[in-house]
């Protein structure tokens, strides 16, 4: 018995964050996404059948999802930029900001409510939802994007709320970018590279976060080393990370054969469907 698991049930569980992790690396290759958007979500009830508790189970999620973010996402952007489709432009406009913007994400995340976690996971994937899914070609901030101190701002935003939800930055910088007529495959490429500027600052960010959280939760095994450092499960991380390495270059060759209009509609489907998962939690 491991956190009141039989063998049998770890070895079921096991299983599926192994195939969650195949899946969440295709989606990250399709959308940019780093695939954290799926990843939060399932750890969620990973880690509630492994008895952990509710006050320290979401930041454990957000911090394990940044964590696997790292290669998947690197391995989405070199296939991205093979194609050429990233706007380095962007990129040097946004880094410093970004990283900035996880900094103060990550000090947040060590002294933030559980349900706060929750909130700006739910708010942002339903209102990203519902631009996408109602999307009009007139809907725009305007024709290009900023280039000046309101673009870094963005860039701040971009970084502090990406790592209080646990994704690569993708579902924001698509949106952005979209809004100011950037086409949608640009956009998921951009976006596969900020999720490497904001996974590793991130996932270091939480291990500091949650240091404190084995001590508090001595009895929890999935708390202490060496299955976790910090509010970093170490053997979820094992398990997810090989499955979605390999799926990543699978999901870019699916979003270039995609048309834009397919893109929008499947990304905005599963990010409702994603957020109405913690409504029920919240509620």
């Amino acid at each position: 018995m491991m956190a009141g698991l039989n063998l049998v049930e770890l070895v079921e569980l096991a299983l599926m964050l192994v195939a969650v992790g195949a899946v969440s690396g295709f989606f990250a290759g399709i959308f940019g996404i780093g695939g954290g958007a799926i990843l939060v979500p399932v750890f969620y009830e990973c880690f509630r059948l492994a008895g952990v508790p509710l006050e320290v189970r979401m930041p454990l999620c957000i911090g394990t999802s940044l964590a696997i973010i790292i290669p998947t996402s690197i391995r989405s952007f070199r296939a991205h930029h093979a194609r050429g489709a990233v706007d380095l432009g962007v990129l040097k406009l946004w880094w410093l900001p970004i990283i900035i913007g996880v900094i103060a994400g990550s000090i947040t995340a060590r002294y933030a409510p559980e349900r706060l976690f929750k909130i700006v996971f739910v708010g942002v994937a339903w209102s990203a939802a519902a631009r996408l899914l109602l999307s009009r070609d007139n809907w725009r901030f305007g024709d290009d994007v900023p280039k000046g101190p309101l673009m870094r701002l963005y860039g701040f935003f971009i970084g502090l709320l990406s790592t209080l939800m646990g994704v690569g930055g993708g579902l924001f910088a698509n949106l952005l970018m979209t809004f100011y007529g950037r086409p949608i495959h640009q956009a998921v490429a951009t976006s596969s590279a900020l999720a490497v500027l904001i996974s590793i600052p991130g996932a270091l960010g939480y291990i500091y976060a949650g240091w404190p959280a084995a001590a508090r939760y001595p009895d929890v095994t999935a708390l202490q080393l060496p299955f976790a450092i910090g509010f970093v499960s170490l053997i979820g991380t094992l398990l997810v990370m090989p499955t979605s390495l390999l799926t990543a270059p699978l999901g870019v060759r699916a979003a270039h054969a995609m048309s834009k209009r397919n893109l929008e509609i499947a990304f905005g489907c599963y990010l409702f469907i994603v957020g109405s998962r913690f409504v029920i939690s919240l509620l």
